[in-house]
């Protein structure tokens, strides 16, 4: 495999930026299928139960670049929350000091979930300097986002770039989907 996995890797005391797909069906401002916020529960689980800060990087819906309210990802956070049985600190943006302040107040095994990726035009561009943003906000990054892996945006495709090696991974799900 030529990325590593979370068990190549000490986690504790590292935030770990992990992006995942979350880009669940809504209605009436409810999530009505949380398939895929349960299929991230044993990656998040891992990287805390190795002393790891889980930051949840994802997209939700196509805002084409600009703050749409009712594309907020801040609509699954309590959803989020009661999957994963953790607290869920929610950043109002996915850089910047919105979100080093939500990684900040975050305690031992809370997660946190940074705004909409894409309501930044530079997601969907595959920009290089939004991209370095993301990878600023921590020390490993991890890929579990199988849905959404063959996009060429900066969450996805060029982050990577930004960590060595040993410094990124696939998470459990998408370890098991290449396997």
């Amino acid at each position: 495999m030529p990325w590593k996995t979370l068990d190549d890797m000490d986690l504790n005391g590292k935030v770990v930026l992990v992006r995942v797909d979350i880009n669940v069906p809504m209605e009436a401002g409810r999530v009505t299928d949380m398939t895929r916020i349960d299929k991230i529960r044993p990656t998040v689980d891992d990287i805390v139960a190795k002393g790891g800060k889980v930051v949840l990087l994802a997209h939700f819906d196509r805002p084409k670049g600009k703050v749409v309210p009712e594309m907020s990802l801040g609509h699954v956070a309590n959803a989020l929350a009661g999957s994963l049985g953790r607290k869920v600190v929610f950043a109002t943006d996915c850089v910047g000091d919105a979100a080093t302040s939500a990684i900040a107040k975050a305690g031992a095994g809370e997660v946190v979930l940074l705004e909409n990726t894409r309501f930044h035009p530079g997601e969907e561009k595959n920009d290089p300097e939004l991209a370095a943003q993301l990878a600023a906000l921590g020390q490993v990054y991890v890929n579990d986002a199988f849905g959404t892996a063959h996009r060429a945006h900066a969450s996805t495709a060029v982050i990577a770039q930004y960590f060595s090696a040993d410094k990124k991974m696939f998470g459990l799900l998408m370890e098991g989907e290449v396997k």
